[in-house]
């Protein structure tokens, strides 16, 4: 069933990138992608997935495509074309990072750190965070922190184990700290975003900006809170970071229909046109493969895991994939901003990346481009 499922979207990875040479794709609500250039904050999911493609198949365009685009992500990052941002770890990891990791080529090493360093900037140091958005001291998001941001604290992890110097981590590992404090609530559910005062660090309130009210669980940032508070566990060893994981993946779980394929959020009313997100259930399959990674054999939550991952990826590849249908996506049903009326039940580029992660995982046990390999 998964070797299935992969040969069918290594072969629309290639197709894609036979059609749109040079292009990344953009989200539509055309069941489509809009094809244009590298300046968002989702284009390292298309070199991700294509870094996917050469390992699961060795064939060399994928890996001659891969090294085209890592070359726009350095023009990128050395103009700072819409850089503002903390998604440095989305766009350089799974591009530049990725292919260090599968190449050794040095200079995708020197790229990543450069683009580590640039993350690392974003470091607040008045108010101890990590600004999501905007420049610093922007009058709306200058104190702004927001769940993502978990997701892309892996490559300031790497930046400390390869160069030795202890600062990126201990930014990353603040940043998690602070996360967990303040946007995981007493329920185990989460706030997408969290606002603080930008020159004391006063915490102010939660919020959102993607999910249905303030106060709702948006199911993205439920699945980046899962899959993120784990990778800090694999490179902190802080016990705190797998048991906060844990709690959100329940929740996650618990809070799914029948089908084990979430809404774009929690509290959403369901009606007949809700939004799904199957790009949540993808990323949260790639958390519940990560823990299963590094629980022991017999930690008593292995069992309620294992099968809420065989029923999450059964449900993605039997219902929610384009398996034999001509698509450029691989996921349908993915909610990118609804609330904004934009990407609405429509294939989404990260969740196709983390669909094709997941089984990966499950077919051949390679991970994706978070952590070195052998990083155990």
């Amino acid at each position: 069933m998964w070797r299935e499922a992969i040969e069918d979207a290594v072969g629309k990875v290639r197709r894609n990138l036979e059609m749109h040479e040079g292009a990344f794709p953009h989200i539509t609500n055309e069941k489509r992608y809009e094809w244009s250039g590298n300046v968002d904050w989702i284009e390292g999911f298309h070199t991700g997935l294509t870094w996917l493609s050469y390992e699961y198949s060795r064939d060399v365009f994928f890996k001659e495509q891969a090294k085209r685009q890592i070359a726009d992500f350095k023009k990128r990052l050395d103009a700072k074309i819409s850089i503002e941002h903390h998604d440095i770890g989305f766009l350089f990891g799974l591009s530049a990072l990725a292919g260090w990791f599968v190449e050794r080529d040095g200079s995708y090493q020197v790229l990543s750190l450069k683009a580590a360093d640039h993350l690392l900037g974003r470091w607040r140091e008045q108010g101890s965070f990590l600004q999501a958005w905007g420049p610093e001291n922007d009058e709306l998001n200058g104190g702004r922190i927001i769940i993502d941001c978990l997701m892309n604290l892996p490559l300031l992890y790497w930046a400390s184990e390869v160069t030795g110097k202890p600062r990126y981590a201990e930014v990353a590992r603040k940043q998690v700290e602070l996360s967990r404090r303040y946007l995981v609530r007493g329920d185990d559910s989460s706030y997408h975003t969290f606002y603080f005062n930008r020159e004391t660090g006063e915490p102010l309130g939660g919020g959102t900006h993607q999910g249905y009210t303030d106060g709702s669980t948006w199911t993205r940032g439920q699945a980046w809170g899962i899959y993120g508070f784990v990778l800090s566990y694999r490179y902190t060893k802080d016990a705190a970071f797998l048991t906060t994981a844990k709690r959100l993946l329940s929740y996650f779980l618990e809070h799914l229909p029948e089908d084990h394929v979430a809404y774009w959020d929690f509290n959403a009313p369901i009606t007949a046109d809700t939004s799904r997100d199957s790009s949540a259930s993808a990323i949260t399959a790639c958390g519940m493969l990560e823990l299963l990674e590094l629980l022991p054999e017999d930690d008593a939550d292995r069992g309620w895991i294992k099968q809420g991952l065989d029923q999450t990826m059964r449900s993605l590849v039997s219902s929610y994939a384009t398996i034999g249908e001509e698509a450029e996506g691989l996921l349908k049903h993915g909610s990118y901003h609804v609330r904004g009326n934009n990407g609405l039940d429509d294939y989404m580029i990260w969740g196709d990346y983390y669909y094709l992660e997941a089984l990966m995982r499950l077919e051949r046990g390679i991970s994706g481009y978070w952590y070195e390999r052998d990083n155990k």
